[in-house]
């Protein structure tokens, strides 16, 4: 990770400027393996010191923290200490997703078969019922997501589909949403 010290109006000492770099990199390294860069500012308002810490700890993830202290150190100390807490919170919350993604059902395989219609010639060229078949001439393999409602018609028109299978996440259902004649979303829920 790369970090950048700087005062304003303030004079940095080797120590200090070692320190902050030593302390950002345990904190990036035990919550935040890949952190990028850091910018730790320290100035001087009347008799306290502040410090501003401005962390890009990941791609779309921008931390900072601020510390105000009678010496410049204890500024720091206060600025990391935001830094971790809200580094902290972050990873529990990434685990937190991911515990809930590996306890979520998986999505069920299927086959998806596209069918034409074949038809015998009746007589006359009419044809009946029972002379119409259909000939398997795609078949792949798919899956039916546990989905709400609203998800299932959002996956059915990204894909440009006229018709979805899902599971209902409520209540655990095989559900179809399909695209009516008239342009509107028909859903059957085989219900309670």
């Amino acid at each position: 990770m790369e970090i950048t010290v700087s005062g304003k109006q303030v004079d940095l000492s080797d120590a200090l400027r070692e320190r902050v770099s030593d302390h950002l990199g345990t904190i990036a390294g035990k919550y935040f393996d890949h952190a990028i860069d850091a910018r730790v500012t320290f100035s001087r308002a009347r008799s306290f010191f502040t410090c501003d810490i401005n962390m890009h700890a990941g791609r779309g993830l921008q931390l900072r923290g601020e510390g105000e202290a009678a010496d410049a150190n204890s500024a720091f100390d206060d600025a990391a200490e935001h830094i971790a807490k809200r580094l902290r919170r972050y990873r529990r919350r990434v685990n937190d997703h991911h515990r809930d993604l590996a306890n979520r059902a998986r999505p069920e395989a299927a086959r998806q078969y596209i069918l034409r219609q074949e038809t015998n010639g009746g007589e006359d060229g009419e044809r009946g019922i029972d002379d119409a078949y259909a000939t398997v001439i795609a078949e792949n393999q798919t899956e039916i997501a546990i989905l709400t409602v609203g998800e299932a018609v959002m996956r059915m028109d990204l894909a440009d589909q006229p018709v979805m299978m899902f599971r209902n996440s409520t209540s655990g259902v095989l559900n179809v949403v399909y695209r009516r004649s008239d342009g509107h979303i028909g859903w059957i829920d085989p219900g309670d």
